[in-house]
Parts: C-alpha cells; structure tokens; sequence
C-alpha cells in the first residue's frame, strides 16, 4: 500500500508547526500493515494498539453508555497522563445519547457532546466521564493554548426543529480537566454555522474555523478575533468580531489548482449577522466583491507562523466550479497571504489518502497523519517530508456484510503530550485505540 500513490504540492511547508528536534525516522513509513488476528485494527510490525473504549459500554462514570459516533479529539498533558476529549456527533438517530448529566447539558433535545478520558501509563483508562451534552452534531473542533477544548457543532438547526429546545451551530468550551467547570454556554459571537474545525494562533488568540458545507452557496473560512486576546478558560465568552474570508476574484478555491499558487494582502470581511437570525452566513450579503466559498472545509491546524485548512474534495455535479480530490491551503497572517500547499487529483492517483481527507495532524517523526473518510476501505496514512504517503492503520471492523462489506472512517487523530502515543478514534462502531511503537525509529 502507498507505493503508487502521489500527490502534487509543497509538502515541506506542510511540517512548519514540527519540532526542529523530531526524529527523522518513518521518513518512508513503517513497512506494510499486519492483519490483526482480533479483526480490529492493522499496524505494521512493531506497532501495537490497545482498546481505550467502545460505544454501548458503560462509562466508568456511571452515567450511562459511553455514546456512539466518535468523531474529532484532542489529547492535553496531565501529571504523568493524558487527558482525552472525545467528540460525538450525535444526529437524532444515534443508537448511544450522551447522556444529559446535570450541569453540562444545553439543550435536552440534543443527543450530542464530548466525554473525557484520563489515560495513564499502558493505555489504562482512570475516569470516562461526560464532558458535555445537549448539544448537536458535535464533529471536530480544536484544542486551545490554555488547554481546553472548542468542540463545534455541524448543523444549523434551529430551536422547534425535532426535540430541539435551543437554537444549534455553534462553539462550545470544554475544560478536559474539571468536572464541572465547564458552561454549557453557547460561543454566540463565534458564529451559528455547520461548523467543522479551529484552530488559535497563540501568538494572539485569533480563531480561525471551518464551515462544512457540501451543497450551494459552499461554505466559508472564518477567522474570530476575541475581546480578550490574552485568552484563558472562558475568556472567548467576552465576544469578538467574526470574519470571513475574501480573496478577490475568487469566488470559489477549487478553480485554483496549481500548488504554489499564492494570494497576497487577501481580506477579511466582517460577517453581518453571525448569529444567522434569518439567513444563514455563507448566503448573506458580503457587499462588493462578495465572498469566496469552497466545498468541504474539514481539517483544520496552527503551525509555526501560519494556519493550514483542508478543502476535503470539491464536485463539479455538486456545484464547485472546478473538481479536485482534496486540498490543503495555509494563511500567513502576518503577510496576510494564502498558499494552495498540496493538492489531491484525479491526475494523480484516485487512491490517494483521503480521496477527501480528513482529520490531519502533525506527527512527531516529522510527518503528516491523515484521516481518510472515502469509500472502501479506510486508513490512517502517513505523508512524509519526502512525499511518501505511507498506511499507518487501517480499520478492520465490518460494519456491512460478508458479500457488501463497509468500514467506518478514522477521525480525531492526535498525539499524547510525549509523542509516544497516538490516540484515534474509529466512527462506527465507535471506538478509540492508543496505538504505541517504535514512532521515529
């Protein structure tokens, strides 16, 4: 697996974020995947995993089943373990609720939320507990400098829409850390949308999201830049002024298909109403020179002096102007300049990883860990600063039939605080894995 597989861009700006210090090794993977004689999950050789949890199971807490759809996560240091926040991105037909435990609940009617693992020394898991619920939908997000989490909510339905006693599509702080700390209090100034991802620029607190949308008008690259830059938990509930994205003359990223091709002194338009009170952001009226859109906008990253985004694919039967497999684009703030890094094509190879990615993040060997969410078969694959895309994992639960088999995709992949571990979480049947090994070797 991967040998064929190419892509065209500038990976090397890719890895800014990474430690001048990782290691150099897995620079061209680590050899080809094993068959897991438990039917779980392939590794290569060297590698092992070990089950953190899995959905329908009792959460250590007592609350309730541990919920279904795992979806974005991130992991945050603690005294010699980890804390992980889990999202779940529960529609009304979920099998698993989270369940609605007083004091971290926002509306009653929504199935979704977060729950919180604390990890120790051999993938044992101390507490699971409820994070927060009664939210909607809750796919990704993004970890903030001071240790929390934003989980997002992709839906824009309104309060009277099924069970729903609360407006939804918004931004919610969790504290990994606390029982009860966190406030299920709803980000208004940050935007009601079908939110995917963030990330913070810790330099000054600025936050940049993503906006899921597969259908006309596409969805739209936001930056919120908060009252209170010097940040700390709760600090964004102090408000802040939404932007969107403008690069002029383009309405739309996927006609842009050169890597390299940069925009300099792009701009930002302030959103007109980011609660959406009528109209949802992405048709609003941006005035002259409208706004520019793009299909699909998932994974979202800071690293070193710049921010990365991914365009999951755009379909010229859905409406995108041009057609593409998946992009990767970077904003440099401080030049106000936008980057197309890498693109996935049809003129490349249609088995890339992702044929849309994903959930990305930052490896410690110095490399890329893609998320794919295609058809088919679904893996976790390694890009390398050499350009190899390599199969880090590959998920083996059938959730189809021997004759139709299907397999949920990989989301929420992330590294411990010491980079011996990776932490992912499979979406159906919902499960985490802490995958340990010979990372950088």
């Amino acid at each position: 697996m991967g040998a064929g597989i190419a892509f065209t861009g500038s990976v090397e700006q890719l890895f800014a974020g990474a430690a001048a210090a990782a290691p150099t090794g897995g620079r061209d993977g680590y050899g080809p995947l094993v068959p897991d004689p438990e039917g779980l999950l392939d590794l290569p050789r060297g590698f092992r995993y070990t089950v953190l949890s899995r959905e329908g199971e009792p959460l250590r807490s007592g609350e309730g089943a541990v919920p279904s759809h795992f979806d974005g996560m991130a992991a945050f240091p603690g005294r010699g373990r980890t804390w992980l926040v889990r999202n779940h991105e529960n529609r009304p037909d979920a099998e698993h609720r989270v369940p609605p435990v007083e004091g971290v609940t926002y509306d009653p009617g929504g199935l979704g939320g977060c729950t919180a693992l604390e990890v120790g020394q051999g993938g044992r898991v101390h507490t699971e507990r409820v994070a927060i619920a009664g939210t909607a939908v809750n796919c990704a997000g993004g970890p903030t400098p001071w240790h929390t989490w934003l989980t997002c909510e992709e839906t824009e339905d309104k309060a009277g829409t099924g069970n729903y006693t609360e407006d939804h599509g918004f931004i919610f702080e969790v504290d990994p850390y606390r029982r009860g700390r966190t406030v299920p209090e709803p980000l208004t100034a940050m935007g009601r949308f079908a939110h995917e991802a963030i990330a913070v620029d810790p330099r000054d607190g600025t936050v940049y999201e993503t906006e899921d949308a597969f259908e006309k008008p596409f969805g739209l690259f936001y930056r919120f830049l908060p009252k209170k830059p010097e940040g700390g938990f709760g600090s964004l509930r102090a408000g802040g002024r939404l932007e969107a994205l403008c690069v002029p003359d383009v309405p739309d990223l996927s006609v842009v298909q050169e890597p390299g091709t940069v925009f300099d002194r792009v701009e930002w338009k302030r959103v007109p109403d980011p609660l959406a009170k009528e109209t949802p952001i992405r048709f609003q009226d941006f005035g002259s020179g409208g706004i520019t859109h793009a299909q699909k906008l998932e994974g979202c990253y800071w690293g070193g002096d710049r921010v990365y985004f991914v365009s999951s694919f755009a379909k010229t039967a859905d409406g995108s102007r041009a057609g593409h497999f998946g992009q990767v684009w970077s904003y440099e703030p401080r030049h106000r300049r936008l980057t197309l890094v890498i693109v996935f094509g049809p003129d490349t190879d249609v088995q890339k990883p992702g044929e849309s990615p994903d959930n990305i993040c930052l490896a410690p060997q110095g490399g890329l860990m893609v998320c794919e969410d295609g058809n088919g078969a679904q893996h976790v694959f390694g890009v390398s600063r050499r350009r190899t895309v390599y199969p880090m994992a590959r998920n083996r639960q059938n959730i189809g039939t021997d004759s139709e088999p299907a397999w949920g995709e990989f989301a929420g992949v992330t590294f411990a605080p010491d980079k011996r571990t990776m932490f992912v979480n499979v979406y159906e049947p919902g499960t985490t894995f802490a995958v340990t090994g010979p990372w950088g070797h």
